[in-house]
């Protein structure tokens, strides 16, 4: 929003195009003072990012947060794994994901079905006494 005020403030001003826009201009001037002068965080933020991309491209984009963070504290750098989350996330950067998608059963539409022999009612006398399951996903 701070683009387009900036775009229409030499033409008719900070106040007439907050106004238009339903703006406070004491909101666009907070973000014109942020961007001047960032806060201690987010220069420690840009700062962390910097490194925790060199560290991702360094090992060929297939370390995680985890390994990230593991990286960052043997070069000295005391930092949350969730910071490491956060700031891999906003870069857009994810490690290799191991092992095979498991995928369940998708029914075809010739494949043959088996009975329902319950009629759809899952309530039970007594224990140990109606037992229902679709483990089709899980290899016997």
């Amino acid at each position: 929003m701070s683009v387009v005020i900036d775009g229409l403030r030499g033409e008719y001003g900070v106040e007439p195009a907050c106004r238009v826009l339903g703006v406070a201009p004491s909101t666009y001037y907070a973000v014109k003072d942020r961007e001047r002068n960032p806060s201690q965080r987010a220069r420690r933020d840009a700062e962390l990012t910097r490194r925790i991309e060199r560290i991702h491209e360094e090992n060929y984009g297939v370390y995680g947060a985890r390994k990230v963070w593991w990286q960052l504290r043997r070069e000295g750098v005391d930092v949350a794994r969730c910071t490491v989350e956060r700031l891999m996330k906003e870069a857009g950067l994810q490690g290799v994901v191991r092992g095979k998608k498991r995928r369940t059963t998708v029914g075809g539409e010739q494949a043959q079905r088996a009975p329902d022999l319950v009629d759809r009612d899952f309530s039970a006398s007594a224990p140990n006494r109606l037992w229902v399951a679709d483990f089709t996903y899980v290899a016997t």
